[in-house]
């Protein structure tokens, strides 16, 4: 009798263990993991992003460089030590469209697009998000290159319009425009997105090099749903007038993104001013913004997270990074 009550039990004991096998995925050998699906949905609730359920949401990330410039970074290992010692869930992938190996004017698109969908399904696999960043900057007129954005984002939307974790920036940072130019663009780019996908947040650039937040509320994009307004500053340069403007965009219920940013002055260079840096860093902390901090780089400048000794492409410690980075690592921490 004693034999067949072990039988009986073994026998529940694996018919248990079956149920629970093909109801919860198994990661490691061994070691039942139960993992919850995570719903990487965005949305905006007034100027606020939020997640599927409606609460604030802070992305804290990084920016690439010029994809064409530093492609090494764009790894899933660099990803992994961003998201695991510095707390980052954001990437941005900066694709500039004129300058060095830009995608208008280089010769290897389907490069970068490699590029791109690597960092896309890494970030994905990660639980992590992306910007594409159209990285208008030489061209200033995001017009120039209008008929190559609706091309290239009707693509990127056809492509990844079920990937929650992807993110628009349609033109980093226009210069020598009036926001009606850059409006008039913004309404022909985004329903080239909205084709494929209905609900992506997209980021609009605002002139001045994405600083004048403040000229938005007056005369907004005509596609509002889920639609924010870029904001860049580099804290020696830009200092109380710009901080001035991105509280005026508060007070107009104007979502704004801080999609670049650096401690230095706006060369990317120059030396740090930690005061104003400090002054930005509250007004982010204050407003709940997301944020991605220039660059993700071991360039011989300041504003680089990675120092230019450093040849890892990721696994870096503290003496691996540059003052920038081992300062945006303390605020993406928390601290």
């Amino acid at each position: 009798m004693k034999f067949v009550k072990k039988i009986i039990f073994t026998l529940f004991f694996l018919f248990i263990l079956n149920i629970a096998v093909n109801l919860f995925p198994v990661r490691d050998l061994g070691v039942l993991k139960v993992e919850a699906a995570t719903n990487m949905t965005l949305k905006l609730k007034g100027r606020q992003l939020v997640n599927y359920k409606g609460n604030a949401v802070v992305l804290r990330g990084v920016s690439s460089h010029g994809l064409a410039w530093y492609p090494e970074f764009i790894n899933k290992n660099a990803f992994k030590t961003l998201k695991k010692d510095w707390k980052v869930n954001l990437i941005r992938l900066a694709l500039y469209t004129s300058e060095y190996g830009g995608y208008v004017t280089g010769t290897d698109k389907t490069k970068l697009e490699k590029l791109i969908d690597k960092a896309v399904k890494a970030t994905k696999s990660l639980n992590m998000y992306c910007i594409i960043d159209w990285h208008i900057l030489t061209d200033g007129n995001p017009l120039t290159y209008k008929s190559q954005a609706i091309s290239f984002f009707k693509k990127m939307a056809k492509k990844y319009k079920g990937y929650k974790n992807v993110l628009y920036e349609i033109c980093n940072e226009p210069n020598g425009v009036s926001w009606s130019q850059v409006k008039k663009y913004a309404d022909s780019v985004i329903p080239a997105i909205r084709k494929y996908d209905k609900n992506s947040i997209i980021i609009v650039g605002t002139p001045t090099w994405s600083q004048d937040v403040d000229v938005v509320a007056k005369n907004p994009v005509k596609s509002k749903k889920n639609v924010m307004y870029s904001l860049h500053f580099y804290a020696k340069t830009h200092t109380d007038w710009n901080r001035e403007k991105l509280i005026t965009a508060m007070k107009n219920n104007t979502p704004v993104f801080v999609t670049e940013f650096s401690i230095c002055d706006a060369s990317g260079n120059g030396e740090i001013d930690y005061n104003s840096a400090a002054k930005w860093k509250k007004l982010i902390k204050k407003y709940k913004l997301s944020y991605a901090g220039w660059s993700l780089s071991n360039k011989a400048e300041t504003s680089a997270l990675i120092k230019s000794s450093c040849k890892k492409y990721s696994g870096w410690t503290s003496k691996d990074l540059t003052a920038a980075g081992r300062w945006l690592r303390k605020m993406t921490l928390g601290k």
